[in-house]
């Protein structure tokens, strides 16, 4: 009797390993992949303190071209079950082509999607001699599970439509709800970032966008490319992407965001002199990490341990990254 016990209770544990508070078996989901296993760009993970269940979300288009996202899930940060389709772009969107950089915030009880829309349709001609602009923001979903359905809050863009923009993601500061984005290097040539007021159901924007600093300034940075201005003046280009706000345990401000150095994809660090979000915003000499990987986020494990995702490479197979890294206070240390 004592033998079969031995051989029982392994198994049990071995089966209520793979299940999540809700009783979900994971391993219905899929075969469970490693990390370096799980194609993805722009990767943004919640741990799920109900269920103790990470969620990595990633984007994904149908057979008919509609944009989307989906979610794979996991105890240990390490395999990886799914993917699970959380959200599609509905048809009569204002557009509904790919999706870039979804991002899954808790608000007011419910879970909302940060979602970069894209479309091939032209709103204005080129002004530099490239392709003229295209359709591109970011809107807000919203759901009550973060199994989806994410469904919309309007068909419109939340970001400015006249703005080529992306990469939205959300700040609450003395419980005013603001959007945090990129406008476009591809329009404004040096790549900003733009605070903007939300509704406080985030329906909409409740205000206009201010730029609180641009890719230019910081101090490392290497341009993408010449543009020619009218009168023929070469004039440098400079990326901005991926921003995401984090506060340290002793109240400095950060946005991480990435861009490029020297020809590589890398993570930054700017900070707040004030410790509020309108800034003024300064950049960190160097960044953090600067091997071709980069549009980063951080969140804590279920251990408290925080942790920094990003994909790698930027270019080809890109799959999450995920580091230990350490709040000094004063900023972020990848350990």
């Amino acid at each position: 009797m004592r033998k079969i016990l031995c051989f029982v209770l392994p198994v049990l544990a071995l089966l209520a390993s793979c299940k999540d508070r809700k009783g979900v078996d994971l391993s219905s989901l899929g075969p469970g992949v490693p990390t370096d296993s799980v194609y993805c760009r722009d990767p943004f993970i919640v741990a799920d303190a109900a269920t103790k269940t990470y969620y990595l979300f990633r984007t994904s288009t149908t057979a008919e071209g509609l944009g989307g996202v989906e979610a794979f899930r996991s105890e240990d940060l390490e395999t990886w079950y799914g993917p699970q389709r959380v959200f599609t772009v509905p048809e009569d969107n204002f557009i509904n082509g790919g999706v870039w950089a979804p991002e899954v915030h808790h608000y007011k009880g419910a879970w909302y999607l940060f979602a970069t829309i894209n479309t091939d349709r032209k709103w204005a001609e080129s002004v530099r001699g490239w392709p003229g602009f295209t359709y591109r923001g970011t809107q807000i979903f919203r759901s009550e599970s973060l199994d989806g359905p994410f469904l919309p809050l309007g068909k419109e863009l939340t970001t400015p439509q006249e703005y080529m923009s992306l990469d939205g993601t959300l700040w609450v500061e003395d419980g005013v709800p603001y959007m945090i984005f990129c406008h476009e290097w591809v329009q404004v040539v040096d790549g900003s970032f733009e605070l903007m007021p939300l509704k406080e159901d985030l329906s909409g924007a409740a205000g206009d966008p201010v730029t609180i600093f641009t890719a230019s300034q910081a101090p490392w940075i290497s341009p993408v490319s010449q543009w020619l201005e009218k009168d023929g003046t070469p004039r440098p280009a400079y990326v901005s992407d991926g921003n995401f706000v984090y506060k340290t345990k002793d109240g400095e401000l950060l946005i991480l965001w990435s861009s490029f150095k020297n020809g590589k994809y890398c993570v930054a660090i700017s900070r707040s002199a004030t410790g509020k979000i309108a800034g003024p915003w300064t950049c960190d000499d160097e960044p953090i990490f600067e091997e071709d990987g980069g549009h980063p986020m951080v969140f804590k494990d279920f251990d408290g341990n925080l942790k920094l995702v990003f994909h790698q490479p930027n270019s080809g197979h890109s799959h999450p990254v995920i580091l230990s890294v350490r709040d000094t206070g004063n900023t972020l240390e990848i350990i």
